[in-house]
């Protein structure tokens, strides 16, 4: 470790160490890279996204507080159904008119409970696909949830719902339209070929299962928007962030704490996930075309290319923007780029110059190529270092 990075671990541990925090000079701080030591990109982010407060002498208090209301999320939207349904239907007195499998009353318990199986269902395909090139996400965590793992519930956890549900045999899509496709049963039993994926043993869990609870309690939460794919790859980088800390006094409580930072960070980005929003001043669409307009006013020769070739923003941005760059470079690239993203105080306008960035870094071969070059270029981009990136979109920041 060379003596530049030990001062500026030290210069962060004393920024992270006053009593009220200076947001401002930790953004500053932060822009250019938080390191992975002691915790502190850890802390950092709980900081930027709005979840920690800047009076440190707050945080023992809020925490417990946060900690408490999430574990009663888990109660209420995991426990007790799992509960109420492993007790329906063990006699015939039981299922009532009222509540039966077949009431077609859309406040049935049973409807409600094939509606959240169906979210269920897509969570789960997706998070069990959550970076397949590491091992993270399919290992044990060192702190499975003792709430939902506890030995003495009698109760259906979100692993016996997957496993037994009659949906199993289906493969479930519910794209950003909220049309939900069921395919044909025959399709599905090859769901998971591999066998990689296979569940850990009983009172263990691995970390993509943390990650699904997560995002089944975000869902029951958020009925209006609910889940949508692509959440997985924007809460998978913080999870993983958090339950790598190296304090185990913070790793030990990742999950609740990524709930709420993810939660903070999609109450800013969610207009992007609803369908019905894209038109609209805040939706998607007006957010692809924000990118056009800045590479016309900072690269008009590149924009010209580019429309004269008919590539619209939406064939590749919309991608970039939706899942925070997340799909476009490695997990350690995607942290570092969210460290400055996550430090600016318009955080989404950063975005838009990093994604003009990527374009104006790649001008000449986007200028020399065909559309079916450049649409290869842009679907798979070419340049791995991040650092090169920011530093252009910075300059682009500086220069607007």
């Amino acid at each position: 470790m060379s003596s530049a990075y030990k001062n500026r671990i030290q210069e962060f541990k004393s920024a992270l160490g006053e009593n009220s925090i200076n947001l401002t000079a930790l953004r500053e701080l932060s822009f250019s890279g938080i390191p992975h030591e002691e915790g502190i990109r850890s802390l950092c982010w709980k900081i930027l996204l709005n979840y920690l407060p800047l009076d440190q002498t707050l945080w023992e208090s809020f925490l417990k507080k946060q900690r408490e209301v999430y574990a009663q999320f888990l109660r209420e939207m995991i426990i007790q159904p799992g509960i109420a349904k492993a007790n329906l239907g063990l006699s015939r007195a039981d299922v009532t008119l009222e509540d039966h499998p077949l009431n077609p009353n859309p406040d049935s318990r049973w409807n409600n409970y094939f509606k959240d199986n169906e979210i269920l269902l897509q969570i789960d395909k997706d998070v069990r696909r959550l970076y397949p090139d590491m091992a993270f996400f399919q290992r044990p965590t060192e702190y499975p949830c003792q709430l939902i793992l506890d030995p003495q519930n009698d109760y259906e956890t979100l692993r016996r719902r997957v496993e037994q549900t009659t949906l199993k045999a289906q493969t479930v899509n519910r794209n950003r339209s909220g049309v939900t496709n069921v395919s044909s049963p025959g399709k599905a039993l090859n769901l998971y070929p591999s066998n990689e994926y296979e569940v850990l043993p009983s009172g263990t869990e691995a970390h993509w299962e943390v990650v699904e609870r997560i995002l089944f309690i975000y869902a029951k939460l958020n009925p209006g928007i609910a889940y949508v794919q692509g959440m997985n790859e924007i809460v998978g980088p913080i999870y993983y962030t958090f339950a790598t800390d190296p304090s185990s006094q913070w790793k030990e409580h990742a999950e609740a704490d990524t709930f709420f930072c993810f939660t903070n960070l999609m109450s800013e980005n969610r207009d992007n996930f609803i369908k019905s929003l894209d038109d609209s001043q805040c939706g998607i669409t007006c957010k692809m075309e924000s990118v056009y307009a800045m590479l016309k006013d900072k690269d008009p020769q590149l924009f010209l290319k580019l429309e004269e070739q008919n590539i619209k923003p939406q064939y590749f941005t919309f991608r970039w923007l939706t899942l925070l760059l997340s799909q476009e470079f490695l997990l350690p690239d995607v942290i570092r780029i969210w460290d400055s993203l996550f430090s600016d105080q318009d955080r989404f306008h950063f975005l838009l110059l990093v994604c003009c960035a990527m374009l104006i870094l790649i001008r000449d071969s986007l200028l020399a190529g065909d559309f079916t070059a450049n649409m290869r270029l842009l679907q798979d981009y070419p340049i791995s270092d991040v650092h090169t990136i920011l530093t252009k979109a910075k300059e682009l920041q500086e220069n607007s």
